[in-house]
C-alpha cells in the first residue's frame, strides 16, 4: 500500500466514485426525468423480477449515495481551506468564485438533466466558509439540527404540501404539468427539453430541495459532516482511526435498525393513502431520511475497512480514476443517460425494464472507469476539472503530464 498521504488521497477518490457510480445507478433507473414517474410510464417495469430489482436500489442506494456525495465535497472543502492556511493564504474569495463557476456549470447540466445537484452545490457552498474556524462541536451541533430536520418542519409549517412556486405537487407523477414533462421529454427536440428544464425544470428542483422532502437542508447537514471528517483528520492516517470507524458503524447499525422501525410505525399509524398531508406523514418521512443517514455511516464505515483489506482494496481501487474525473463523468453520465433516453435521442423512455437500465448504467459506470484511468495516464486533469481549476486560478493550468 502507498504511504499516508498517497493512501489518504487514494481513498478519497475511490470513495467519491463508488459514490458516483450509486447516483449514476439511481439516475439510470430513474429514467433521467427526476420526478414521480406517470403510471404509463411504469407499466414496462411491473413485473414482479423489475419492482423487486427497483427496491433494492430504492432501499440501498437511494438518498445514500448522494449523502457520501456531499460529505465528500465538505471534506474538499476542507482539504482546499487547510491546504491555503498552511500557504498562508486565504482561499474564502477564491472559494466564492468556484463555486460561482460550479453554478454555471450545473446549470448547463440542469439543461439535460433537471436533478443537477452542482447547482444546489454552489448554492450552499459560500455557507461553509463560516463553519471552517468553528470547533468540531459546534459543527457536529448545526450539522445535527439540519438533519434531523429540523428545516423541514419549519419549511411544512408555512408551506405544507404545496408547491412554494404554485407547481403541482413534486410526487403527483399523473399532474397535468408532470404528464406535460414527460411528453416534452419523450417527443421535444432538445431546444425544447433545455428550455423547459432551464426554466420550470429549475423551480421544480428547488420544491424538491426546499419543500417537504428537505434536500437542500439536508445536503447541508452533509457538507458539515464531511467538514468534520477532514478538521479530525480520518483520512490523514485511516489506520489510527479505524477503532473509532468500528464504532461509527455498530452505530450506524443500531440507528438503521431503530429508524425502520420507527418509520413503519409511524406510516402504519398515520392517515392512508400517504399524501403527505398531515404532520404524522411528516414526521414519517423525516424518520425514513435518519435510515437513509445510519445507512450512509454503515456504508461510510463499511468502505474505509474493506478499503485496509487487500481484496477490498483491489476491488474499491477500480474507482479511483474515476473518482477523480467526478465532475466531468457526472456531467457525461447524464448527457449519455438523456440521449438514450430522451426523444432528443434514441428515444428509450419508459420502453426498458429496470433489469436493462441497470446493466446499462454499470456498462456505462465501467466504460467511464476505464477510460477515465487511460485519460489520466496522459492528461494531469479531467476535461471539466481542468476548465474548473482554470477558470478558477484565473490561469491555463497544464493538462498534458
Amino acid at each position: 500500500m502507498e504511504n499516508p498521504t498517497s493512501n489518504r488521497i487514494r481513498i478519497i477518490d475511490a470513495l467519491r466514485g463508488f459514490a458516483l457510480a450509486g447516483v449514476c445507478l439511481v439516475h439510470m433507473n430513474e429514467q433521467y426525468i427526476a420526478s414521480a414517474p406517470s403510471e404509463s410510464l411504469m407499466e414496462v417495469t411491473n413485473s414482479v423480477f423489475d419492482q423487486i430489482l427497483g427496491g433494492i436500489i430504492g432501499f440501498f442506494i437511494i438518498g445514500k449515495f448522494f449523502a457520501l456525495f456531499s460529505i465528500l465535497f465538505g471534506l474538499s472543502f476542507f482539504i482546499q481551506m487547510n491546504s491555503a492556511d498552511k500557504r498562508n493564504e486565504d482561499f474564502g474569495l477564491r472559494f466564492l468564485w468556484r463555486a460561482f463557476l460550479l453554478f454555471i456549470i450545473g446549470y448547463v447540466h440542469q439543461l439535460f438533466y433537471k436533478g443537477d445537484i452542482l447547482t444546489i452545490y454552489a448554492l450552499l457552498a459560500p455557507f461553509l466558509i463560516p463553519f471552517y474556524r468553528l470547533s468540531n462541536k459546534w459543527v457536529l451541533l448545526v450539522s445535527g439540527l439540519f438533519l434531523i430536520s429540523i428545516p423541514r418542519f419549519i419549511s411544512y409549517a408555512f408551506l405544507g404540501n404545496e408547491s412554494a412556486f404554485g407547481l403541482s405537487p413534486v410526487m403527483d407523477g399523473n399532474s397535468v404539468t408532470n404528464l406535460n414533462y414527460i411528453t416534452t421529454l419523450k417527443e421535444g427536440s432538445i431546444t425544447e427539453v433545455f428550455s423547459v428544464n432551464g426554466s420550470q425544470g429549475m423551480l421544480q428542483k428547488m420544491d424538491f430541495q426546499i419543500g417537504l422532502f428537505a434536500r437542500f437542508y439536508l445536503t447541508f447537514g452533509y457538507f458539515l459532516i464531511g467538514l468534520w471528517l477532514g478538521k479530525i483528520g480520518l483520512f490523514h492516517n485511516v489506520k489510527e482511526k479505524i477503532p473509532l470507524v468500528k464504532k461509527w458503524l455498530k452505530r450506524g447499525l443500531i440507528g438503521f435498525v431503530i429508524a425502520l422501525v420507527l418509520t413503519a410505525g409511524i406510516f402504519a399509524l398515520s392517515p392512508q393513502p400517504v399524501d403527505f398531508n398531515s404532520w404524522l406523514h411528516v414526521l414519517g418521512i423525516n424518520a425514513y431520511d435518519w435510515s437513509n443517514i445510519a445507512l450512509t455511516a454503515i456504508i461510510l464505515s463499511g468502505f474505509i475497512l474493506l478499503y485496509q483489506k487487500k481484496r477490498g482494496y483491489r476491488f474499491f481501487s477500480f474507482f479511483e480514476s474515476y473518482g477523480r474525473m467526478a465532475l466531468t463523468n457526472y456531467v457525461l453520465q447524464s448527457i449519455v443517460g438523456t440521449f438514450l433516453l430522451f426523444g432528443w435521442g434514441l428515444g428509450l423512455l419508459g420502453k426498458l425494464q429496470t433489469r436493462y437500465l441497470i446493466i446499462i448504467a454499470f456498462a456505462l459506470i465501467a466504460l467511464q472507469a476505464i477510460t477515465s484511468k487511460l485519460w489520466l495516464q496522459r492528461f494531469k486533469y479531467g476535461p471539466f476539472e481542468w476548465l474548473w481549476r482554470s477558470a478558477t486560478k484565473g490561469k491555463i493550468q497544464t493538462f498534458k503530464k
